[in-house]
C-alpha cells in the first residue's frame, strides 16, 4: 500500500516508522527541510514542499496513493490536504489528524475526511476506559460508516454476567468483535460465556449506543 503522510512531525514519522514495519510505502511531506531531508526516517521516501499547493501533491503523485494521512499540527493544513486529496486526486482513504477539539466537527466528508484522530478525545477516552466499570466508552469514531468503536467493561450486577455470547440478541447495526479477558483477546463465538471483568469490543452505530449501555452496564435497580 502506498501513503503519503502530511506533516514530518513526530506524529507524522511515528505513523512512517509503523507502516514501514507493516510492509507498506511511504513518502513524507513536509515544508521543512530539515524533517523533509532524505533518512529521517529508514524506508521512507521525502519531499519537501508545501502539501497544501495542488502542485506539490502533483510531485507527490497523490492519485498514485492508498491513504493520504494529514499529520500535521495544524488543522487548517489538515483540512485543506484532505480535501484536496479526496476532490482533485481521488484518494480512497483519507485519514486526518485534529489538534484542537473545538475543530472536530469540521472533520467530516464535506472537508474529504474519512477518519479523524483527535488526540485529546482518544487520551480522554481511554482514561475513561481504564477507570469505567459498566459504563459504555467511545474509543473511536469511524466518520465515513457513520459507526463507533466502543468498549464496556462487565460489572459484577451486568444483565449478561454469566450468559452466553450467542444467547445476545445485540442491537440492528451492532457487532462484538473482541473480547478481552486479563491477558487473552478472544474472537467471540456463541458458545463464550460473559464473565465478569470481560472488556467487551463493539462497532456500533451511534444511535445504538444507548441500548447497549441499557443492555450490558449496571442493573438498573443497583445504578446510583
Amino acid at each position: 500500500m502506498r501513503v503519503a503522510i502530511a506533516g514530518a512531525g513526530k506524529v507524522g514519522r511515528a505513523i512512517a516508522r509503523e507502516l514501514i514495519q507493516n510492509g507498506h510505502h511511504i513518502l513524507l511531506i513536509d515544508r521543512d527541510a530539515l524533517l523533509a531531508r532524505p533518512g529521517i526516517v529508514e524506508g521512507a521516501e521525502t519531499l519537501l514542499a508545501d502539501a497544501c499547493e495542488l502542485s506539490a501533491l502533483e510531485s507527490a503523485r497523490l492519485a498514485e496513493c492508498d491513504v493520504v494521512v494529514a499529520a500535521t499540527g495544524d488543522d487548517k493544513v489538515n483540512l485543506v490536504v484532505s480535501l484536496l486529496a479526496k476532490t482533485e486526486f481521488g484518494v480512497s482513504r483519507v485519514v486526518a489528524r485534529v489538534n484542537h477539539p473545538k475543530n472536530e466537527w469540521m472533520f467530516d466528508e464535506s472537508w474529504g475526511v474519512d477518519v479523524a484522530v483527535s488526540t485529546p478525545r482518544m487520551l480522554s477516552a481511554l482514561v475513561e476506559e481504564a477507570v469505567s466499570v459498566g459504563d459504555l466508552v467511545r474509543l473511536f469514531t469511524f466518520r465515513q460508516g457513520n459507526a463507533d468503536l466502543v468498549e464496556i467493561t462487565l460489572a459484577s450486577d451486568s444483565p449478561v454476567t454469566g450468559q452466553r455470547v450467542g444467547a445476545q440478541l445485540w442491537p440492528e447495526d451492532t457487532a462484538l468483535v473482541a473480547i478481552v479477558r486479563g491477558d487473552r483477546v478472544i474472537a467471540p463465538s456463541p458458545d463464550d460465556p460473559l464473565e465478569i471483568g470481560d472488556e467487551l469490543i463493539f462497532v456500533t452505530a451511534p444511535r445504538q449506543e444507548p441500548l447497549l449501555q441499557s443492555m450490558l452496564g449496571h442493573s438498573p435497580a443497583t445504578t446510583p
